[in-house]
Order: C-alpha cells, then sequence, then structure tokens
C-alpha cells in the first residue's frame, strides 16, 4: 500500500495511492462506513491498514490535481546515517566509522516534497551538498528488538533528502548537528510505501539526481549498515517509537547552488523533488 498526504480544494487530507489516482480516507470512512483516521501518523501509530485496503466504489482524486505534503508535521524523532557508504565516505574525505554514525535532525528544518532548499547565507556556509535517501518509517513501540523480529517492527519506506553545510563540518565534526540542522536541510515523503510491498529492501536502488543528471547511485546491499541492522542496532539505546524516522545514507552528495534542481528516487518508492533557492528567498 501506498500512502500520501496532500493538500487539495483548500485541505489537508490522507490518502491511498494507486495508479494515477487517490483515494482520500474521508471517502473510504463514507463509502465503507470505517473510521480509519485521516492522518497517516495516526494510521502508523494504530498499525490497522485493514479499513484502507478496499478501495472498490471509492471517489479518487487524480494527483495531478494535489499538492503533495510532509507525510506528517513533527516525526517523533529523525535519525540519520552518516558515511553509510565507502563512496560517501571518499566524497568528502572522511573515515567510515565502524559503528553507525548516527545523528539527530530537528522537524523545524523540514521542507515539503517539491517545495524550496533555501540556501544560508554564505556567512553561515557556502557548501552545501544534498544527498537522496532510502527512509526508514517504525511500525510498532520497541525497545532491544532481536535480528529477527526487526520486519516486524517496521511499517515501510520514504523517500528523503538530506542536507548538509559541508563546509560547517570540516571546520570541526562536533559541528554536525549545526552543519545538517539548518532551515530546510531534510525532507521525507511524500509517499510512504508500507514494508508488505518491499519484496527485498536490500535490492532497492537509491538514486540522487541533481538538475538534468545523475550525481549518485548505489543499492542498499552496499550499505556498510543495512536498514534492518540500523534498526537493531538503535533499538539497544533508545526506545523507538510509530512514526520515528530512519535515513539510511546516501553514496555521494550533490553540491548544489541557487537555481538548481535536485531529486531524491528509489524505484518502487517513490521520488522527491525540491528546487534550490539562495538566502534572499528567505522570509521571517
Amino acid at each position: 500500500m501506498k500512502l500520501i498526504r496532500f493538500e487539495h480544494g483548500g485541505g489537508i487530507f490522507a490518502g491511498v495511492l494507486r495508479g494515477d489516482s487517490i483515494a482520500p480516507v474521508t471517502e473510504i470512512n463514507a463509502r465503507k462506513g470505517t473510521r480509519a483516521p485521516d492522518d497517516l501518523l495516526a494510521i502508523i501509530q494504530s498499525g490497522d491498514l485493514d479499513p484502507l485496503r478496499d478501495l472498490s466504489g471509492v471517489a479518487t482524486v487524480p494527483v495531478t490535481e494535489v499538492k503533495p505534503v510532509l507525510p506528517y508535521d513533527m516525526p517523533p524523532k529523525i535519525w540519520c546515517i552518516g558515511l553509510n557508504y565507502k563512496s560517501h565516505a571518499a566524497d568528502i574525505n572522511a573515515v567510515q566509522p565502524e559503528e553507525p554514525g548516527s545523528f539527530m535532525k530537528p522537524a523545524s528544518c523540514m521542507f515539503p516534497p517539491g517545495g524550496d532548499i533555501i540556501l544560508p547565507p554564505p556567512a553561515v556556509s557556502d557548501d552545501v551538498d544534498a544527498e537522496g535517501e532510502l527512509g526508514v518509517i517504525i511500525g510498532k513501540k520497541c525497545r532491544f528488538v532481536p535480528a529477527g523480529d526487526v520486519p516486524g517492527v517496521i511499517f515501510g519506506y520514504t523517500t528523503t533528502l538530506d542536507l548538509t553545510a559541508l563546509d560547517v563540518l570540516r571546520r570541526n565534526p562536533r559541528y554536525l548537528t549545526r552543519a545538517k540542522s539548518i532551515d530546510t536541510f531534510f525532507s521525507f515523503g511524500p509517499v510512504i510505501v508500507t514494508a508488505d510491498e518491499v519484496a527485498d529492501v536490500d535490492q532497492l536502488e537509491v538514486v540522487t539526481e541533481h538538475n538534468d543528471g545523475v550525481c549518485s547511485r548505489d543499492f542498499v546491499y552496499n550499505m556498510h549498515h543495512r536498514p534492518y541492522e540500523l534498526v537493531r542496532f538503535h533499538s539497544d539505546y533508545f526506545t523507538l517509537n510509530p512514526g520515528d524516522l530512519i535515513s539510511t545514507g546516501c553514496p555521494k552528495g550533490a553540491r548544489i547552488k541557487p537555481g538548481d534542481r535536485v531529486r531524491s528516487r528509489i524505484e518502487g518508492v517513490g521520488q522527491l523533488n525540491a528546487r534550490v533557492l539562495g538566502p534572499e528567498a528567505f522570509r521571517h
């Protein structure tokens, strides 16, 4: 199942994406007499997708008539994994860590799918890269998850864009959180694909597109720490909650400047687009 949150007719709705049309949850409830929440995070937290499976007779909306928005505005936690591909470590002349190089990002740095990345003033950073990544959505509250049980706690997968102020990071590795948390330095969605639709997550190919070309592409099986291991590892340190997001890393980031376009694309999961604007676009 593919889930999406979108703006249409002045309102924001959750829906099920099939082909080129969306069945809004409100229409499913009206047609089937169900009470599924019209909120993707609430759907993830409930763990109940059964009311959304039968779309026969449900009125739909063409994808071309909606504006995708973030699947939910306040993920409980956003974890990202640095240098998870050898190629990315080489690209920025860094040593790949033996354990997952995880860090957190605040929800305040998110921008909507199809929206704008607003670069900071050059005095803050003038060397920014954008990285297309696979995002893992947690579906159950869990801690100390055995390796064999990891598939049961994953709700689904999505595309993400993770940005870095590389010059800030080069000054001192301890500046990582600051270098990663500037406004408009993260997005995810617009589609969340439930885990049952992904036959083998290790076979997914993660692609970062920059303007009219491909900046990087690589398969999940080439990650140093693959998605299941990332979930298991992090559950040893803290409780994972439904809606938590783990962005699993990028083979190589695209250096961006105003006027550029970037896309995170994963066949079978979706694509996440953004355009790049200069700091003059910032509005208080």
